[in-house]
């Protein structure tokens, strides 16, 4: 699964190639409002360009669920690709995506240009990996190149379905080096390997945990999901966020976890409130708390506990954010892991989602190896999955 080929072992001069990306962007008004999908995209477009190759752009953006809506035209990427790339993105505006527009601009492609389809979403068949679309989408191109990393646990058909019809599949820059950095971080880490997994369910990272215990030094755990921990050992955790359905699990975690001699930490203080709102009165409690109070943060004494387990750390993926960082006063868990891992010499990487989005929005991005650009996608890596998106740039 690891051992792709990439766009440096192809010959692409003259040979129209389509680029899976991720431009899977928020807009406001018609507006771009954050663009790093795009930048992370140039790269690998970049050098397809300079070898002379005839680049087609393709993309989803959001849920139209196979009708075109104006609102989720790709429309604004092709403009703002312009911008980046100095250089003009053609946009074939078809509402079936391999239209009139599309097979024209196609035909007519000079050595180095660049077009971007319609929204792939706009057809129906697009998520459900069918066959016409996947040949619609292969007719246009010599060779495919997947670099829409946010996208690789989904069988789509410009993922996964258009590999069936083209003589050469291979990975982008970009999926290359998400492969590079989650694959080793699990498979190869330097150690101590700590990894740090928050967010609100334990439900969304049973098989996440699992599989880590069997390879990390120490497993961290925040956010809403270690209420339902605290509450598999005997604590009293109000009205906080909790599975009962997975009490047992928990359990049988925090066994494995010993068995193996795996340091799993859980909060040992958190910031609680009556009401889940950020003027909410708060105070730190150690242990159970009050029938009508709920956990939205970490404690100080956690934050210095976890700050620790990290100090020694060479390899770090966090996944989650420690507690409802969005809301200012109990963003102090979040803000601190980030603070922490910005100042480590280790290998970082944030397994994209809510904490790409937290690292990012409090300053910490620069300072990160990695961060992933696929939230459900890094996911599943760290699961252990194959990844389809990733499995069908087979090296054709």
């Amino acid at each position: 699964m690891l051992n792709k080929k990439s766009v440096d072992d192809i010959n692409v001069k003259g040979k129209r190639v389509l680029v899976r990306c991720d431009f899977n962007v928020p807009l406001q008004d018609g507006k771009i409002t954050d663009e790093n999908r795009l930048v992370a995209a140039l790269p690998t477009i970049k050098k397809l360009i300079g070898d002379g190759g005839r680049v087609i752009l393709c993309s989803h953006l959001g849920k139209p669920k196979g009708e075109p809506k104006p609102e989720l035209s790709l429309a604004p990427v092709a403009k703002r690709l312009t911008e980046l790339l100095g250089q003009e993105v053609t946009f074939a505006a078809d509402p079936e995506v391999v239209g009139p527009n599309a097979k024209a601009a196609a035909e007519a492609m000079k050595d180095g240009e660049v077009i971007l389809l319609e929204n792939t979403r706009y057809r129906a068949e697009e998520t459900k990996n069918g066959e016409a679309f996947s040949k619609d989408l292969a007719s246009l191109a010599d060779v495919f190149v997947d670099d829409a990393f946010g996208t690789a646990h989904r069988a789509h058909c410009s993922n996964v379905g258009v590999t069936r019809f083209v003589d050469t599949a291979v990975v982008g820059y970009l999926m290359q080096k998400e492969i590079d950095f989650l694959g080793n971080a699990v498979n190869n880490p330097q150690r101590p390997f700590v990894a740090i997994l928050g967010g609100s369910k334990v439900s969304s990272k049973i098989s996440v945990i699992n599989n880590l215990l069997d390879k990390v030094d120490t497993l961290i755990i925040g956010g809403g999901m270690s209420y339902t921990f605290a509450k598999a050992k005997g604590e009293k955790i109000g009205k906080s966020l909790v599975e009962d359905e997975y009490l047992d699990y928990a359990k049988e975690m925090l066994d494995k976890a010993e068995a193996k001699g795996v340091k799993l930490l859980l909060p040992i203080d958190t910031v609680v409130a009556k009401e889940f709102a950020n003027d909410a009165p708060s105070r730190v409690v150690e242990g159970s708390m009050e029938d009508d109070e709920m956990g939205l943060d970490i404690g100080p004494e956690t934050r210095t506990l976890y700050a620790d387990a990290l100090k020694d750390a060479k390899t770090v993926v966090w996944n989650g954010p420690m507690g409802v960082f969005e809301m200012s006063n109990f963003a102090a868990g979040t803000v601190a892991v980030a603070k922490e891992l910005a100042s480590l010499d280790a290998v970082t990487i944030i397994g994209g989602g809510d904490s790409a989005a937290a690292v990012n929005i409090l300053g910490f991005g620069d300072k990160m190896t990695h961060i992933s650009t696929g939230g459900g996608a890094s996911l599943e890596f760290l699961e252990g999955k194959e990844l389809p998106g990733v499995a069908a740039a087979n090296d054709k």
